[in-house]
């Protein structure tokens, strides 16, 4: 078997050899073998490319030279004793001059294999290969569905796994740099099929300008013009992928985004099956979103605001009439808050309960004190929704929804002139955009590690021997600015430590944290371009200092209410009824 790393590795060429190849989609576990022989900020990618190589005891592989971390692969591998092992360039255009000189590469590399192999190369039988990989058209005269497109680094199976889970019925193109492969229906045969040299002219003009383009490709068809031609239906939606320690994905999805009149969602992974509730969050609440706007489009569609108003206000009157009691669960990792909610909207009892071992033993803990707040028995509820990150292991009859949408919602129900929410919680931190109606525009997610979160905060109050009352009193009385130079949890302990043996006040320490917070949020909220006016929920909306320097970063007021921590909790209600 021969693995490659890129769809544009020749793949069709090992077919005149009589050789199946195969593309690597690794996910490991770890990096424990490429940490010990390459540098740790390798890209996620290259650096499971090398333990791939090692769990499968692969013995020939094709690198192709899409960037400077694969180049680094190779210098890895060239140690491993492969027994074949090609380092493929590739040219990044895709010009006269550049096809010929993929040519040459392409039959350099065939006459290499060939040597390897001691056997002859097919022209016949790689083109048969190239023909079978051509795309097939839908039938004429079927309405295609809605569509989600996965572009950017490398995703692999455990990303379009999960793009495909959360959107039934939707049709996911995988069209990163290692995906879809398959050449244009049209393609035209080779002129001449028994001339080698034409053939592989031929073949390389049809890797470099058949192929979806690659982000790396300098003169591929404008990506811009390619997203917006793709995205034609209500529903459709692009996720964007990068990968850790990549950074040219970055600026590629900046670029597309800031002119596109699409919604996106960036994900950015190391390959490994880490962090793979967040994903699933922010993937379920892309589809929220895309369902949102899809929603308020028809209704801007077929009726008139007025017309809109009326039917709202019946079905108002007639949800109260009914009188339906529903409750809001939101799961978080410290905490687990709950309403109760009748169909007026009005909260009839509320409960907190710290989240403990069991998300679901503190979801039921909290909605029976809920429930004995508003005198009401559990038979008296229609319907309960989850939300957080517990939501999906909760053990009671509900429906999910994800924190974003939740929290959008809820903001909006106590703020209803904000545009941007912040939630701080306990293990991340988000910044939401909303319209007036309280939809979600966009939303960005700081789930890396626990810098600048609830879990931060709770860690240096812990190292000063303080509660998080005391520290939320306390950074409201400060005389000296305490600059805490690492975000790191565990490195920001040290310096605290540090800080205190030097006879530092704490009052300051407590401060410099406080504002350590405030900026990591501050380039959140320029990442999701977040505008006034601004809200704040989550458990870390209670500590006075932290919302007293976020106010000061941002030159902006904060609304906050003491139902703050209950937005998740409310805006699940407010969805369910």
């Amino acid at each position: 078997m021969l693995y490659t790393t890129c769809k544009y590795a020749p793949e069709e060429l090992f077919s005149g050899f009589g050789v199946p190849t195969m593309r690597l989609d690794p996910n490991p576990v770890s990096f424990s073998c490429a940490d010990g022989c390459a540098h740790p900020n390798l890209c996620g990618f290259a650096k499971a490319v090398i333990e791939e190589v090692r769990m499968r005891d692969v013995r020939e592989l094709i690198i192709t030279d899409c960037c400077d971390a694969m180049r680094r692969t190779y210098d890895v591998l060239s140690g491993q004793q492969l027994d074949f092992l090609w380092f493929l360039p590739l040219p990044h255009k895709s010009g006269p001059a550049e096809v010929r000189m993929f040519a040459k590469y392409l039959k350099e590399l065939a006459d290499a294999y060939g040597k390897y192999l001691g056997r002859p190369f097919s022209t016949e039988d790689a083109l048969a290969a190239c023909r079978s990989s051509q795309t097939i058209t839908a039938p004429e005269g079927a309405a295609p569905g809605p569509l989600i497109h996965v572009l950017g680094a490398h995703g692999g199976q455990l990303l379009l796994r999960q793009v495909d889970e959360v959107f039934p019925g939707y049709e996911v193109r995988d069209e990163t740099c290692s995906g879809n492969r398959h050449f244009p229906s049209d393609m035209t045969a080779c002129a001449d099929a028994a001339d080698p040299d034409t053939f592989f002219l031929w073949y390389a003009d049809l890797l470099l300008n058949g192929l979806q383009p690659c982000m790396r490709m300098n003169s591929s068809p404008n990506l811009q013009a390619h997203v917006e031609s793709a995205i034609k239906k209500s529903g459709d939606g692009v996720v964007f992928h990068t990968m850790k320690f990549c950074d040219y994905y970055s600026f590629t999805y900046a670029d597309l985004k800031d002119h596109s009149k699409i919604p996106f969602l960036k994900i950015e992974t190391d390959t490994t099956p880490q962090s793979g509730g967040q994903l699933r969050t922010r993937i379920e609440a892309y589809k929220e979103t895309l369902e949102g706007l899809s929603e308020s489009m028809q209704q801007e569609t077929n009726s008139k605001k007025s017309s809109l108003n009326s039917n709202q206000s019946s079905s108002q009157k007639n949800s109260r009439s009914k009188n339906i009691i529903v409750a809001g669960i939101d799961s978080g990792s410290t905490s687990t808050d709950v309403v109760i909610m009748d169909s007026a909207r009005n909260i009839l009892g509320k409960a907190i309960v710290a989240t403990g071992m069991s998300a679901s033993k503190s979801a039921s803990a909290a909605l029976e004190a809920a429930l004995r707040e508003a005198g009401l028995a559990r038979s008296s509820l229609r319907g309960v929704a989850a939300t957080g990150y517990g939501r999906e292991i909760i053990e009671m009859e509900k429906q999910t929804i994800t924190e974003i949408t939740c929290h959008a919602k809820g903001a909006h129900f106590l703020f209803p002139g904000i545009r941007t929410i912040i939630d701080i919680g306990g293990q991340d931190s988000k910044v939401i955009r909303i319209d007036e109606e309280g939809r979600v525009l966009h939303f960005v997610m700081n789930d890396k590690c626990a810098a600048g979160t609830g879990r931060f905060l709770e860690m240096q109050a812990r190292a000063l021997g303080l509660s998080m009352e005391e520290m939320s009193r306390l950074g409201l009385s400060w005389k000296e600015d305490v600059r805490i130079s690492s975000m790191c949890t565990v490195f920001a302990e040290s310096e605290v430590i540090s800080l205190v043996a030097g006879d530092t006040p704490v009052n300051d320490i407590i401060h410099g944290l406080n504002m350590a917070v405030a900026q990591k949020t501050e380039s959140l909220v320029r990442r999701g371009k977040g505008e006034p006016a601004f809200a704040m929920t989550g458990g870390v909306s209670r500590n006075a200092g932290v919302v007293n320097c976020l106010e000061s970063t941002l030159s902006s007021h904060m609304h906050i209410s003491d139902l703050s921590q209950f937005c998740g909790a409310i805006g699940a209600a407010l969805m369910l009824l």
